[in-house]
């Protein structure tokens, strides 16, 4: 009995057991999902650096230029943020100008790409097309009166042909009935034009039962050379009609009936070259009208369609590249401000209003004597010195004040590198805004840089960011289904979040692995 029970509750087990892994059991997701959320991002570089006695900073300008105006005097006390001296930025202030409206321009450019072709545009390019397609129907039309008037001068040269035949015939038989030179001559000639007249006539009659474009062709040629045939043949059965033995017989009038069949056919020559020239034209006409209607179809098509994303990219490229600019030439603009890093006193003025300098590394302009004791010295990566400048702010953590963090700002940042281990570092010095009391030359101190932030942007983990084919995506989830979102991210901040300067909007979720 004992063990009928225990069996019963070893199959009760297995079956919650199965029954909780079949349908209570939830996989395990694969991924989780993130809102995107607007807030702050910071960006910032942490170090750590001692404290020592405060020195003498000798402070200069970043670029190259010619001093406009020193303000202080040695001796003079100054606060944080005093002018101390100027350099001259005309040129400066020119280049800042075009630089703006180069970011104008291109920014105005990427608009239009991306808002697409106005409705005028969109009717100036149809009108376009209407207007080719016109040209083209212009072009045929010219072509299939070409081909009908080059009928018409097969059958005009056919009845000048058959006139001449016939005006040969009736002199031939007037005049040239002996079998002597010139009988014989004329009667050959005489001959050979009834045989062309022939030719010309079988020729016709092809055009006539096969009016085709390039039937026609080939018999305007084959006319033509008959046509000179017969000018030819009537040249030399005129000739005849001068000799001495017939000069006196054959009548004026037979010779300028000659004269007159052989102009006739002179013309017939003319008209049948023309009209095979006219069709040539007609045809290149039509093969530039097509090519144009063609072009204009594909700036039609161009107009209309949207923007590729190859452009997109392309004219963000531009904008982010003029944007740089801009923010180079207004760095350079607040950076011709010497400004004292610190309160203080001028200890000595190395240079004088009108003098060109060269960037700190060389020239020191003024040297100031800051009124705190102490400072902080560290020495910063060479990839993280890039992103500082002057008076960003800094949260200090001492060692020896563990229950306390200070305020401080950068006042200087060493323009010569110094190698440590074979790794390039530069100094910077940080002032204490407010030392405590007890700090000592020495103590150690945890720096917490801060080099740039933004408000009010939207936010999302850089682990949700990949790149693929070039480009910046992420992914999210859409009704189960997982898709793909270019986008273009912006501040990296140093708490693992990225700015998301486009590509997403607030409140959608993305997938981060």
């Amino acid at each position: 009995m004992i063990k009928k029970i225990i069996i019963s509750i070893i199959i009760v087990f297995f079956l919650a057991a199965v029954i909780y892994q079949v349908f209570l059991k939830k996989e395990k997701s694969a991924f989780t999902l993130v809102e995107v959320k607007r807030g702050q991002i910071i960006q910032a570089v942490s170090e750590t650096g001692q404290v020592e006695k405060g020195e003498k900073i000798n402070l200069g300008f970043r670029n190259a230029g010619k001093i406009e105006k020193i303000y202080v005097e040695v001796g003079e006390n100054v606060k944080r943020g005093d002018f101390l001296a100027r350099l001259e930025t005309n040129d400066l202030k020119i280049r800042l100008q075009d630089a703006k409206a180069a970011l104008s321009l291109v920014q105005a450019q990427l608009n239009k790409l991306l808002a697409g072709a106005s409705q005028e545009e969109i009717k100036v390019a149809q009108t376009k097309v209407e207007n080719s397609r016109v040209s083209l129907d212009t072009a045929k039309q010219n072509l299939d009166d070409a081909y009908e008037d080059a009928v018409n001068n097969l059958n005009d040269s056919y009845l000048k042909a058959y006139g001449a035949q016939n005006s040969v015939a009736v002199i031939q038989r007037t005049y040239f009935i002996t079998s002597d030179q010139e009988g014989v001559k004329v009667k050959e000639n005489k001959e050979a034009i009834e045989t062309a007249v022939s030719a010309v006539r079988s020729y016709l009659n092809e055009v006539q039962n096969n009016p085709t474009e390039e039937n026609i062709d080939l018999n305007l040629n084959r006319i033509k050379n008959e046509l000179s045939g017969i000018f030819n043949f009537l040249a030399a059965i005129r000739e005849a009609c001068e000799a001495p033995s017939y000069r006196n017989v054959v009548s004026s009038t037979d010779k300028s009936s000659l004269d007159t069949q052989r102009a006739n056919i002179n013309t017939a020559v003319t008209n049948v070259v023309n009209s095979q020239q006219l069709i040539s034209a007609d045809k290149l006409s039509i093969e530039s009208a097509e090519l144009d209607l063609q072009t204009t179809k594909d700036n039609l098509a161009l107009v209309t369609a949207p923007a590729r994303q190859e452009d997109v990219d392309l004219y963000r490229a531009k904008v982010n590249q003029a944007n740089a600019q801009v923010d180079l030439l207004e760095n350079q603009n607040q950076e011709s401000i010497l400004k004292s890093p610190v309160d203080g006193q001028i200890a000595e003025i190395n240079k004088r209003a009108g003098e060109t300098i060269q960037p700190v590394l060389q020239d020191s302009v003024i040297t100031l004597l800051p009124a705190s004791p102490y400072d902080i010295k560290a020495d910063i990566y060479e990839e993280d010195v890039v992103k500082m400048k002057i008076d960003n702010e800094v949260e200090i953590s001492l060692v020896a004040f563990s229950d306390q963090t200070f305020k401080g700002k950068v006042i200087s940042i060493y323009p010569a590198e110094n190698l440590i281990d074979g790794v390039v570092y530069y100094k910077i010095i940080v002032e204490i805004s407010q030392p405590p009391e007890g700090i000592k030359s020495g103590m150690t101190a945890d720096l917490q840089i801060k080099t740039a932030s933004k408000e009010n942007v939207l936010i999302v983990p850089e682990g949700a960011i990949q790149k693929k084919n070039g480009r910046t995506i992420v992914e999210l989830s859409q009704n189960g289904k997982v898709e793909e979102r270019e986008i273009q991210t912006g501040l990296k901040g140093s708490d693992g979040m990225t700015e998301a300067v486009s590509g997403l909007e607030e409140g959608e979720k993305v997938i981060l692995r």
